[in-house]
This record gives structure tokens, C-alpha cells and sequence, in this order.
């Protein structure tokens, strides 16, 4: 078979797999992850903390990060073990990544815990190639010195040569939450670049080099009219001060009025822009917070859509949590894109869809997706909350 190498290797590949044991929510989660996923369960079922794994191997890789502060903003190992966990055992992750034409072709695994001191220790680190293992911790060394053990392999640079494709690819995943309240105001930003939660979103559209900037803003001006009809242009513009403001020009009567900042926009049209920005910004990995959230209706069904559409060309992977009928009721997703979480008292399980035999009967009758898996995700007790407000 013909494989893929280089830099077109690179745009292609994806997480395959991802195995999560003593990890918040999850005692023990192993999933087949496709090119497009929907995550959907009830409140507090793990959807956050399942993305939030990918995103912790992502800070572990990054340049400025690494295993100790990934999980001290994190709070600490103590944190980050599931409640239902038994007594102090290690927390692992672990990831495949690959092509649709080898889906194997890394794997990497992580166990980690704390010693005595509360320090985050790790306690086994794997990586392969094709199955075939380059690396292997502890080793000699790391016994020698346990300090070692408190850094991964992945932010080694003089170690990890052999599989740095893994540690590129880590640090091209990026997480998406936009709060159109820091967009308009972004002092009250974390300070931190490529802040997931807007905060220096405005920022991010003013580093792009001026041409590719011009040629989004156009892309994502043509989107936003369906949503926003009154919207005829984008650009961004810097004060006095030098900050940069994104304008919209919307339909006036008088030809140069109708100029409105991002202050002016509504949350719903702040959100999209940065749906549509995050879409067209990179090739890694993107992992979106209920994307539907201060959208209309029959903008949100559209988003899955979209998303192929754009997979189409750049064949980026999208993990999605939702709890929206709308944009579940897209009749070209499949079983096998819906992961469905299920809280227990001995955690959170994970599976596609496709593995709920009731489910697929319910599809092969005429339901959508949206009609067949939301039901499995009601909490049982939801039809009491009018009781709230009784004497």
C-alpha cells in the first residue's frame, strides 16, 4: 500500500483512538474517533472533560507547556482522577493518530500519578510506530534520576526526534469556547495568546498576514448574510491606540453609514464569526463547545454541513460536544460520528451510537439522529422541575 509522507501526511492525519482510564469522569473510556464527531450526553456527564484530554496532551506538546503545567492549571493529580476511582491508581491517557489509509500509525500512552509531595510523577510512557515500540518509560536512566520522570518525552526536543510528526501534530489541535463578552472587551482576558475564550480573538485576525485576513473576513461576510441578512462587508480596522476592532457594514440608506464594531454585534453573530474564523484557521484538530449556543435554529442544522463541506477540501477534524436537536438532525450523520455518554456510578461509559441496536431500528424507521439518540440523554428526573417553585 502507498503511503502518505510529508507535509501532506500532516494536513491528513487525525486522532484515531482515544483511551482515557481514572480521568475525571471516566474510570475506563476506549473510542474509535472519526474525521467528524458529536459528542452528546446529559449535564455533568464528562463531554467538557473528554475534549479537555485532548486538549491537555496538546499543552503537554506546546511549546511553554509541559506535563507539570498542564496539570497544576488543571489543580493538581487529585483533580484530575476520577471520584470512582479505586484507591490512587494511575491516571492514563492514551491517543492513536493516523490516516484514513493507516489509522495505526502512532500511538501514544501516558500513566501518570503524584509521589508523596504531591508532585505529578509519571509512572509509564509509551510511543509507536506501526506497533512498533521507539519508546518505552521508564527506562535505566529515569530509575537513576526519578526527577525525570516528571517531564514527558514529548517536550524533550533532544528526545523526541523520532516522533516529533506526534508532537507537531499535538500542537496544531486547538480548543474553541468563544465569549463574545471578551471579544468586546478583551481586557478582561486571561492575557494568555490564542486565548480558546475570545479574549484575544481580535488579535489573532490582526496577526494573519493582511491578504489571507482580507480573503476569510470575505468568506465568513458571505456565511454570516445568510444568518445576519443586513450584513453587506467585514474588516478590521485599529484606533488610535493601535487595538484592532472588527466592522460590519450593514444595509443603510445612506452609502457610507451603516458601520457597526464588534461591540455592536450580538453574541449570536460574535460566536459564528468565530466558528467560521476557527474553521478556516489551521489543519489540526478543533474541538468546539456546543457550537448551536446563541444561534438561530436553522443556522445551527446547518453547521454539520458545513463542516463536511469544509472537510471536503481540508480534511480537518472536528470534535464537537452538543445538546442540540437542530443540529443533530442533519441526515448525513452517522451512528458511528455520535459518541454517547452515559454517567454511572462507576463513571462515565463512551460508545458510537452505532452500538445501540435500538438506536439503529429507530433510524432505519424514518428518525433522525437527533430523535433516536437525544432520549438516551434526558436526565431521569427532568419532568420534575416545574415541582421547583411549588409550596
Amino acid at each position: 500500500m502507498a503511503t502518505v509522507t510529508g507535509a501532506a501526511r500532516q494536513q491528513s492525519l487525525r486522532l484515531t483512538r482515544l483511551g482515557l482510564e481514572n480521568w475525571r469522569n471516566f474510570t475506563h473510556a476506549q473510542v474509535d474517533l472519526e474525521r467528524r464527531v458529536f459528542l452528546v450526553g446529559p449535564n455533568a456527564s464528562g463531554k467538557s472533560n473528554l475534549l479537555d484530554a485532548v486538549r491537555f496532551l496538546r499543552d503537554i506538546a506546546s511549546v511553554g507547556g509541559g506535563l507539570q503545567a498542564a496539570i497544576k492549571t488543571r489543580g493538581g493529580v487529585s483533580r484530575l482522577r476520577a471520584l470512582s476511582a479505586r484507591r490512587y491508581p494511575d491516571i492514563v491517557l492514551s491517543i492513536g493518530i493516523g490516516t484514513e489509509e493507516i489509522p495505526n500509525l502512532w500511538h501514544y500512552e501516558l500513566a501518570f500519578t503524584q509521589d508523596n509531595r504531591q508532585r505529578p510523577q509519571i509512572q509509564r510512557e509509551i510511543v509507536k510506530k506501526l506497533d512498533y515500540a521507539i519508546l518505552t518509560r521508564p527506562q535505566p536512566d529515569d530509575l537513576e534520576d526519578p526527577a525525570r520522570l516528571g517531564q514527558t518525552a514529548l517536550e524533550q526536543v533532544n528526545v523526541n526526534k523520532p516522533f516529533r510528526e506526534i508532537v507537531t501534530f499535538l500542537e496544531g489541535i486547538r480548543y474553541l469556547h468563544l465569549v463574545p463578552q471578551l471579544v468586546r472587551d478583551p481586557e478582561r482576558s486571561t492575557g494568555h495568546a490564542n486565548d480558546p475564550y475570545g479574549g484575544d480573538f481580535l488579535e489573532q485576525l490582526a496577526r494573519t498576514q493582511k491578504s489571507i485576513q482580507a480573503s476569510r473576513l470575505r468568506r465568513i461576510a458571505t456565511a454570516l448574510a445568510v444568518a445576519v441578512p443586513q450584513l453587506k462587508e467585514l474588516k478590521l480596522d485599529r484606533d488610535e491606540r493601535g487595538a484592532p476592532h472588527l466592522k460590519g457594514r450593514y444595509a443603510h440608506w445612506r452609502p457610507n453609514a451603516g458601520w457597526q464594531s464588534e461591540d455592536q454585534f450580538s453574541d449570536g453573530t460574535l460566536r459564528l464569526m468565530g466558528l467560521l474564523w476557527a474553521l478556516l484557521d489551521g489543519s489540526g484538530p478543533l474541538l468546539l463547545e456546543e457550537p448551536e449556543l446563541s444561534l438561530h435554529p436553522e443556522v445551527v442544522r446547518y453547521i454539520p454541513a458545513m463542516i463536511a463541506r469544509l472537510q471536503r477540501r481540508v480534511a480537518r477534524q472536528v470534535l464537537m460536544s452538543t445538546h442540540s436537536s437542530d443540529l443533530l438532525r442533519d441526515p448525513g450523520i452517522g451512528l458511528n460520528e455520535v459518541l454517547l455518554l452515559r454517567p454511572g456510578p462507576e463513571g462515565t461509559t463512551v460508545a458510537p451510537a452505532s452500538d445501540f441496536k435500538e438506536i439503529g431500528v429507530l433510524l432505519d424507521g424514518g428518525l433522525s439522529v437527533a430523535e433516536a439518540v437525544l432520549p438516551w440523554t434526558r436526565p431521569a428526573g427532568a419532568a420534575q422541575l416545574p415541582l421547583f417553585a411549588a409550596e
